[in-house]
């Protein structure tokens, strides 16, 4: 029987992590434990409640304004002396890019644990875009002994590091997660959504909103907000955005000032279950995130790319997202071309999603028993 230690912190990376879990839980030849360090206390903990996963260790390190410092320092110490030193393990998964992913990489890699990387490979070639997310997945990449890519680009990345033993192309885990979200909220909970979100009009085209990363603080958020100021005055009749907020101050403080438009609801941050329908709902979206550069092409909505660079480049190839950084001319831009030319949505809309099919759990766990 393998050992395994699923760790994680974040929303995102419970979200990847929820279908492996319930695929590996499920199979008598692995011992699983569930480890969360909580990088994101409170969103995290809605995914946990809304996959129903039970946590093992809970390490709870965040403090109000911990510097990166700080908080890297913390989590190696705790995950080694609260985690890897209370039982023994084959095998660590770790998922994506943040600062657990790191710490836990570290922590593992100096108690000779077996690292698997889920969702490696992934590159912008910048290291302080997105920081510090790319100089944490190359560190990690040096450390793991099984890489689980996305996509064939992904790979490629690695082969050009050098690394080429036990690296594998699955897709992406978020697809899993997103069809078993679905699945979870099925046409029955359509009223129930409708009735929550009763100040939102729904018959006008919806244009999902999310922007979180720091690279985008200050004049880069400034700049974004009159795009939507102006999306929202020029289609005033036919557009409705919906923009749940983040709680950085430097997102909610810019976006409470300026966003005052009649058609711009601002709303409170989404737990994973409305985040997934408002997806499903809306027109088309306009994001700085990763994940839902990812999710939206499976639902058919096209994505507009709020970052200069993106480590996810098969979705800008292959069709299903645009590349718009925060220029507001280009924003104003592609999303009028996109409300106005039915011909250029149905483009988009109908590209195939180059980041998987849903299998990608099965997959990987069908490799791991063959190692």
């Amino acid at each position: 029987m393998k050992k395994i230690l699923f760790l994680f912190g974040t929303r995102p990376e419970a979200i990847k992590m929820a279908p492996l879990i319930q695929c590996f839980s499920n199979d008598n030849n692995f011992y699983t434990k569930i480890g969360v360090t909580a990088q994101h206390r409170e969103m995290l903990d809605q995914v946990l409640d809304f996959f129903q996963i039970k946590v093992d260790f809970d390490l709870n390190v965040m403090k109000p304004n911990q510097s990166l410092h700080e908080l890297t320092a913390v989590l190696i110490s705790r995950i080694t002396t609260d985690i890897l030193e209370k039982d023994e393990f084959d095998y660590i998964f770790i998922q994506g890019d943040t600062t657990t992913v790191l710490a836990a990489s570290l922590a593992a890699f100096y108690k000779k644990i077996k690292i698997i990387h889920i969702e490696a490979g992934l590159r912008s070639n910048n290291l302080y875009s997105p920081f510090p997310e790319e100089l944490n997945r190359v560190l990690t990449s040096k450390m793991a002994t099984l890489h689980f890519c996305p996509t064939e680009s992904s790979a490629n990345n690695l082969y050009l590091e050098n690394i080429k033993d036990n690296v594998f192309v699955v897709g992406n885990t978020v697809i899993d997660a997103l069809f078993m979200g679905l699945e979870k909220i099925n046409t029955s909970k359509e009223n129930y959504f409708l009735e929550k979100y009763s100040s939102i009009y729904f018959s006008k085209k919806i244009i999902l909103v999310t922007c979180h990363r720091r690279e985008n603080f200050g004049q880069p958020f400034n700049e974004i907000c009159e795009a939507l100021l102006k999306i929202a005055s020029t289609y005033k009749e036919d557009v409705e955005i919906v923009f749940p907020v983040h709680l950085n101050p430097n997102i909610s403080n810019v976006a409470h000032t300026k966003l005052n438009a009649t058609n711009i609801k601002l709303i409170a941050p989404l737990n994973y279950p409305d985040l997934i329908w408002f997806m499903n709902k809306s027109n088309f979206i306009l994001t700085d995130s990763g994940g839902i550069q990812e999710e939206a092409p499976s639902l058919g909505k096209p994505v507009l790319v709020l970052r200069e660079v993106t480590e996810r480049m098969e979705g800008v190839e292959s069709g299903t997202a645009i590349l718009v950084g925060s220029n507001k001319e280009k924003i104003f831009e592609e999303a009028s071309k996109i409300l106005t030319d039915s011909n250029h949505y149905n483009t988009i809309s109908q590209a195939k999603n180059p980041y998987g099919d849903g299998t990608t759990s099965e997959q990987i766990k069908a490799i791991l028993l063959s190692q």
